[in-house]
């Protein structure tokens, strides 16, 4: 994850901000900082692509599982994942596959065996999954760690395989507050996250790792990094943390 793959929006409710101008275009802030960097919030997959090599390929083995010719790849799953919700992603593939039943309802009850033997595979298989942190990110977790900076990780997958695969990916006693599925629906997932580091939105700079997770942490108050892609170049240190959140709070022209 690098300084050139990301790209910062301003939370939503934030009536200076005006379209298309980005943290980059903004007007310096004054030599004292605005505010002092207290905590940064990573969603899961901006520390590592979860979605691309854990939750399509538990997808796959569930259509398998369930003896549908349906296999999904990395360019195919990114076309769907604009569809928020994962159910309205098998709905579209199924009937893009001409997949048919009786009447609407069996259709759902199709849905439904397929989401929920995908995360049962998931449960099983996502701790041997290929998957690595992103370039930098565990650098920079760290830093942020010895730094004094409080670190919290979201999630909308279940506790159960959350908290040890970001053990396997970070490391132990680095993260201070986990929030899944299992403590908060997704729009309050920032909320809740916040509460538990003991830092307020205009304390913190989130992390999201897709434009959805993006806007939730914008409807939180908190000024929003979007990583996208494996990217090259400089990693980000904590310090281009704490200029984007100098940024992001300075008043726009």
């Amino acid at each position: 994850m690098t300084c050139d793959t990301i790209s910062l929006v301003q939370p939503i409710q934030q009536k200076a901000w005006r379209a298309g101008r980005f943290w980059w275009d903004w007007p310096h802030p004054s030599d004292a900082r605005m505010q002092q960097l207290r905590a940064v919030i990573f969603d899961l997959d901006a520390i590592a692509d979860v979605e691309g090599n854990g939750h399509r390929l538990a997808f796959n083995a569930a259509f398998a599982a369930l003896g549908l010719d349906i296999s999904w790849s990395a360019e195919r799953y990114r076309q769907l994942q604009a569809l928020t919700d994962e159910r309205r992603r098998v709905a579209a593939e199924l009937r893009k596959r001409g997949v048919c039943t009786e009447c609407d309802v069996l259709a759902e009850l199709l849905v439904d065996e397929i989401c929920a033997t995908k995360e049962m595979i998931l449960a099983e298989t996502i701790l041997d999954a290929d998957i690595a942190p992103r370039p930098g990110m565990v650098e920079l977790i760290a830093e942020a760690y010895g730094a004094g900076i409080a670190v919290g990780v979201v999630s909308s997958g279940s506790h159960a395989w959350v908290e040890p695969l970001v053990r396997q990916l970070i490391g132990e006693g680095v993260v201070s507050t986990i929030v899944t599925a299992d403590e908060a629906s997704d729009g309050d997932a920032y909320r809740v996250a916040l509460t538990e580091l003991g830092a307020q939105a205009r304390d913190c700079l989130a992390f999201a790792g897709s434009r959805t997770n993006q806007r939730m942490a914008a409807a939180a108050g908190v000024a929003t990094v979007l990583v996208e892609g494996e990217g090259v170049g400089a990693p980000l240190r904590v310090a281009d943390c704490q200029r984007v959140h100098d940024r992001w709070q300075a008043p726009a022209a």
